[in-house]
């Protein structure tokens, strides 16, 4: 139950995101590492088993996981341990890990999104509120929510962009009816805008919680021009990377 065990299973499972960490203040690693861990691992429970039964009752044991926080009984597991601590000592929002885990469970079914706003709150539930957990974890203040979130939805809605082939060739039905990736990305990119018009509330010691982040302008103005399956170069991932990191700017 250590931070090194969440930094492995990150490394493995979402490299993007292991870089990010790297990228970030070793201060900060501590942090983000057991977030993104629990993350994962709720991001998987779908696709490891063909039954969504069980898958149901992986998400299920999370949710008590992350309800049973506040009694500091931590659990013999090697994130959920470490997620209780920093619950515990960040005051973590027991509800906005509630709701991400809940999100998923769109993921075990074949049924559509529920329409453009049903897409649109699975980003909020799920990247959005992600962003703002780890920014919480670094002592983000309220103030800085909204900017926050609106770099987490842009965020997420980039990866989900980049997904969209692999859910369909899995069965699933990424896009609602009438709406288009193009039509996705210009939202994200929207949000986009409007996280930076609100920089100014979000402190600089928090910037590595949006390190994350680093790839989404990019992918989404490729699939805003039509890129089938849009992608940064390793070259540019580098860059785009190091530069958010040196400046802090997103």
């Amino acid at each position: 139950m250590t931070v090194s065990a969440c930094a492995e299973l990150v490394q493995r499972g979402d490299p993007d995101r292991f870089r990010a960490v790297m990228a970030a203040p070793v201060e900060a690693r501590a942090q983000l590492f057991p977030l993104y861990a629990f993350n994962l691992e709720i991001a998987r429970a779908p696709w490891v088993t063909q039954e969504p039964l069980i898958a149901e009752m992986r998400l299920q044991w999370w949710r008590e996981v992350v309800e049973n926080a506040g009694s500091g009984a931590a659990r013999a597991h090697e994130v959920a341990g470490p997620l209780h601590e920093l619950i515990r000592d960040f005051g973590l929002p027991v509800e906005v890990l509630d709701r991400l885990i809940a999100a998923r469970r769109w993921d075990i079914t074949r049924d559509p999104q529920g329409g453009p706003e049903g897409l649109a709150d699975y980003l909020e539930d799920t990247g959005a509120g992600l962003m703002w957990l780890a920014a919480r974890a670094l002592g983000a203040p309220d103030t800085a929510e909204e900017a926050v979130r609106a770099y987490g939805w842009a965020a997420a809605a980039a990866m989900y962009i980049r997904a969209v082939p692999e859910l369909t060739a899995r069965g699933r039905q990424p896009l609602p009816d009438g709406v288009s990736v193009q039509d996705l990305a210009q939202r994200g990119l929207a949000k986009l805008a409007a996280a930076r018009a609100g920089r100014k509330t979000v402190p600089k010691e928090i910037a590595p919680a949006l390190l994350a982040g680093w790839q989404s302008e990019g992918i989404l103005r490729q699939a805003l021009a039509g890129r089938s399956s849009p992608e940064l170069s390793e070259a540019r991932k580098r860059w785009s990377l190091m530069w958010q990191a040196f400046t802090g700017r997103w």
